[in-house]
C-alpha cells in the first residue's frame, strides 16, 4: 500500500481529517502529571488514549523533544511506538540537507517508525530524494507555511510564478511513488485554493488552525481533494492545553471532537449545495 492509499484509508475509517500535534511545553503540563516519574510521556499517553478514535494522524514536532536532550529522544520514540497502528505518524522535523546527510536524516526518522516527515525543499531534489525511495513512507514538503514571515521568501516571483507555486509544481513532478505531499497553512485561504488546483491529488498537511487563527472552512473546502479527503488539519496547542487541570485529557478529547464535528459539518453543508 502506498502512503497515499494509507492516508485515504485512515481518513475514511476514522471519518476524520484531524491531526493532533504533540508539541510539548513542560510548563503547561498539569501539575499533578509533572509529579509523575515520567511526566511528559504520561501526558502524551493520556492525550493519545483520549483522542485515538478521533485523530487521523499524530504529529510530534521534534524540536520540543530535541530540546530535552537524550531524554527527549527516548520520550519521542516511546510516544511514536504508543500511537496505535492505523493512525498516521508524522515526524515534524523540517529536515533539508543534501547527499549522505539527507540519507542519515531519512534513516534516523523512519527508524523511529514515522510514516511521513516534513522536509524543507530549499536545497532541491537531492535533499528530498532519500525520503521518498520507499513508497510506504513519505514526505510533506514545505510549500506555503502558516507563519507571518512566510511572505519573506515564499511570495517571491520568478517568471510570473510565486515561489510556493513553483514548489507545488516541482513536488508534483517528484511524486513518482505517490508519497509526496505539501504543507500549506490555513492562514492563507486564497492561496490554499490555488495550490490545490496545482496539486489536485497530493495530500496536504494544513497547520495554522486554532492558536494561529487559520480559516477552518477554507482549509476543509479548498484544502481537500475532490472527495473531501487527502488533507490533514492540524491543531496542537488548542487541543493539548484545552485544560491544565486534572481534566486535561477529557478537555483535549472535547476539543478534538469539536474540530472533527466542525470539519464534517462543513463537508456535509457543502455537499448539499
Amino acid at each position: 500500500m502506498t502512503i497515499k492509499d494509507k492516508i485515504r484509508t485512515i481518513i475514511k475509517r476514522q471519518n476524520s481529517l484531524v491531526c493532533v500535534g504533540l508539541d510539548i511545553y513542560p510548563d503547561r503540563i498539569p501539575a499533578h502529571i509533572m509529579k509523575n516519574k515520567d511526566p511528559i510521556f504520561t501526558f502524551n499517553q493520556q492525550i493519545i488514549d483520549a483522542t485515538a478514535d478521533i485523530a487521523a494522524a499524530y504529529k510530534p514536532n521534534l524540536a520540543f523533544y530535541e530540546a530535552l536532550g537524550t531524554e527527549g529522544w527516548d520520550i519521542l520514540k516511546r510516544t511514536v511506538d504508543y500511537i496505535p497502528e492505523g493512525i498516521l505518524k508524522i515526524g515534524d522535523a523540517k529536515r533539508g540537507d543534501i547527499g549522505t546527510t539527507a540519507q542519515k536524516y531519512a534513516s534516523a526518522l523512519f527508524d523511529l517508525r514515522f510514516d511521513m516527515v516534513t522536509v524543507n525543499p530549499y536545497l532541491g531534489f537531492d535533499s528530498v530524494k532519500p525520503f521518498i525511495q520507499d513508497e510506504s513512507k513519505g514526505v510533506f514538503i514545505l510549500c506555503l507555511t502558516s507563519n507571518p514571515s512566510s511572505s519573506d521568501f515564499q511570495y517571491l516571483t520568478f517568471k510570473n510564478q510565486y515561489l510556493y507555486e513553483i514548489i507545488a509544481r516541482k513536488v508534483n513532478g517528484w511524486n513518482k511513488h505517490n508519497n509526496c505531499g505539501l504543507v500549506v497553512g490555513a492562514t492563507h485561504p486564497g492561496e490554499l485554493k490555488s495550490i490545490r488546483s496545482l496539486a489536485p491529488e497530493l495530500p496536504f498537511l494544513i497547520p495554522g488552525i486554532g492558536a494561529q487563527g487559520g480559516d477552518l472552512k477554507s482549509a476543509v473546502i479548498d484544502g481537500t481533494d475532490s472527495n473531501f479527503s487527502m488533507a490533514l488539519i492540524n491543531s496542537s496547542r488548542g487541543i493539548l492545553y484545552a485544560s491544565e487541570d486534572t481534566d486535561f485529557a477529557q478537555a483535549a478529547r472535547n476539543k478534538a471532537k469539536k474540530l472533527q464535528d466542525n470539519i464534517n459539518q462543513i463537508i456535509q453543508q457543502h455537499c448539499k449545495k
